[in-house]
């Protein structure tokens, strides 16, 4: 689906005008978010291809996971790639198992002196991070019957600065 796509279905079930008001900025531009950008079209590049500009400018998926908790969720990455070998299915599971394991290894030491600090919930947070992507991996192999990629070594999250 296409930003100006998604952004009319938004405006049928919402209230451009409200949207307008809140955002300062005129409803005839909020309209035109909702056309396509093309040469053909009258639109302007909206806010939505603008992040999605952003994000590939800068390769940081860190902008992706803000705008998710903004909304109240999280962003997964999804796994690169797909081969073709079914049968790394054990070896699959022992990554994702492996993830958990490190997640349980990272909070017990951080709650062994009866204390969260800063540093370690960042570290807490980082390897959280990192179960979810492998567990949203697995996950999407098991549907496509295919794990494979799940044998590509995985690249932990940075905590932040």
């Amino acid at each position: 689906m296409q930003s100006h796509e998604l952004l009319r279905q938004v405006y049928d079930s919402s209230n451009p005008k409200k949207i307008s008001d809140d955002l300062g900025l005129s409803l005839s531009l909020i309209y035109k978010w909702a056309e396509p950008a093309e040469n053909t079209g009258s639109g302007t590049v909206n806010p939505l291809d603008r992040v999605a500009a952003l994000i590939r400018s800068t390769g940081d998926t860190r902008i992706a996971q803000w705008i998710c908790e903004q909304s109240g969720g999280f962003f997964i990455k999804n796994p690169k790639g797909l081969w073709l070998h079914p049968e790394c299915l054990v070896p699959a599971t022992n990554l994702v198992v492996q993830e958990f394991a490190d997640l349980l290894a990272v909070i017990a030491k951080a709650a062994i002196d009866n204390a969260i600090s800063k540093q370690e919930a960042a570290a807490i947070r980082a390897r959280w991070e990192d179960l979810k992507s492998a567990t949203e991996g697995f996950v999407r192999c098991c549907e496509e019957g295919n794990f494979a990629p799940m044998r590509q070594p995985a690249t932990p999250a940075q905590p932040p600065q």
